[in-house]
């Protein structure tokens, strides 16, 4: 835990944080019939196709928040992601307003180099959106931290959707390398 970010937070803000650090992971119940529709993602991403990649986020998305009983998000893919002195935006959740309905918003291509993102990479981000959304609709958190547990909510959804994997970290065993290169 980042403690000097820790110590800022109001008491209210660290209950919430403390609640969040707690919850370590989401089961996805049916997780095998989603894995034609990540495996289509990853092509339309390949491809460098937008619109595809956009509408495989969008399937992949209504099948997750149906599974887990949450209600819809949309989503947008745009070309390459925005950059400044603080780095690249890779992912962005805006929570409802209104009749606006919850949104992520993603980009498929590097900001300076304008290269694809890496599929293992852009579905993390697919997946740490959503998670946003998820401690809102789902735990029904007043906000959403980047906590410990946060983290490894969003490894266990990719672990279940690309099961036997090696994550950006080094855990676990990597036997589908030539399946979906992270590069």
């Amino acid at each position: 835990m980042p403690f000097a970010y820790y110590a800022r937070l109001s008491r209210r803000q660290r209950a919430i944080y403390d609640k969040s650090a707690g919850v370590t992971e989401v089961r996805l119940p049916g997780a095998e019939p989603l894995r034609p529709v990540v495996a289509a993602l990853a092509e339309a991403l390949a491809r460098e196709e937008r619109a595809e990649t956009q509408l495989a986020c969008q399937r992949l998305l209504d099948g997750l928040t149906g599974a887990l009983g949450v209600g819809p998000v949309r989503v947008e893919v745009l070309e390459a992601r925005p950059h400044a002195h603080w780095g690249e935006l890779h992912g962005l959740y805006t929570e409802a307003r209104g009749a606006r309905p919850p949104k992520i918003t993603l980009w498929m291509r590097t900001a300076r180099q304008r290269r694809v993102v890496a599929f293992r990479t852009f579905l993390r981000t697919l997946l740490h959106e959503l998670c946003h959304h998820l401690d809102y609709q789902r735990f029904r958190l007043p906000d959403s931290f980047h906590t410990e547990g946060f983290y490894k909510r969003e490894s266990s959804l990719f672990h279940q959707l690309i099961p036997d994997t090696e994550d950006s970290h080094g855990n676990g065993s990597r036997t589908d390398r030539a399946a979906a290169p992270d590069s």
